[in-house]
């Protein structure tokens, strides 16, 4: 059990560095070697373009871009990984190839590049999974979310130049898309036995327990349990007959 827990407290936050490890690495490689993969990024209604839909999220333009995207890339994939561990890789791996595929379908005709259109899916899905589940933690994530990344919704409009707002768009339909359709996986609210609507109490063994003052009864059927019985000791005489003298 501690094995298994440690596993998953190690992926909440391994995956997360790693996400972010990997865009570091590459722009580094990028920067110290004199290459430029911005080519290497979506580039709508071109075959060649379809390679992007995998590579893009990896490649960043400058610094700046770089770094806007690291800390909601690691909060926002580590609160995926914590809260919804179970269906984490697939809103990963299947948000990358929707939410590329969709820039690549109403994306202008330029490269799009960066890790902001699997954050907008992070973003997304968090957002209105808590909104439809219902339950007070996910309900809390959201607020939480709304708090940190809320001002992100603007940035699905062309309101700056040289920013794939296309791209922002389509993480954020994809996403909203998996909150509709992982609704099953939602976790439900513990419901106990007496919220049932055919619950009876006369029926409950632990309520008969109590009369209708609050008074507590040991054995309410009246009757003494064989473990309640009160023991019983049984002693046996051993006689020995005296010797008689010879």
């Amino acid at each position: 059990m501690q094995q298994e827990q440690f596993k998953y407290s190690t992926g909440v936050v391994g995956f997360p560095i790693l996400f972010v490890l990997i865009i570091w690495v590459v722009y580094w490689f990028e920067f110290r070697f004199g290459y430029d993969f911005n080519d290497w990024g979506v580039y709508p209604r071109t075959l060649e373009g379809l390679r992007g839909i995998v590579f893009s999220p990896f490649i960043h333009s400058d610094m700046e871009h770089l770094y806007h995207n690291t800390i909601p890339l690691f909060v926002l994939s580590a609160a995926l990984f914590y809260f919804y561990h179970k269906i984490s890789w697939k809103i990963v791996i299947y948000g990358i190839l929707l939410s590329g595929l969709l820039t690549w379908f109403i994306g202008r005709p330029a490269n799009h590049i960066g890790a902001s259109g699997l954050i907008y899916v992070l973003m997304s899905f968090t957002l209105f999974k808590g909104v439809f589940s219902k339950h007070f933690r996910l309900i809390a994530l959201s607020l939480v979310v709304i708090f940190l990344y809320g001002s992100m919704i603007w940035y699905v409009f062309p309101v700056k130049e040289q920013m794939s707002w296309e791209g922002h768009l389509s993480g954020l339909i994809v996403g909203f898309v998996f909150a509709l359709y992982f609704r099953k996986s939602i976790a439900k609210p513990k419901r106990y036995e007496w919220e049932d609507e055919n619950y009876n109490e006369e029926d409950d063994p632990f309520l008969r327990h109590f009369d209708e003052n609050g008074n507590f009864i040991e054995n309410p059927d009246g009757e003494l349990s064989e473990e309640s019985e009160a023991p019983t000791t049984k002693i046996t005489y051993h006689y020995k007959k005296k010797a008689k003298d010879s």
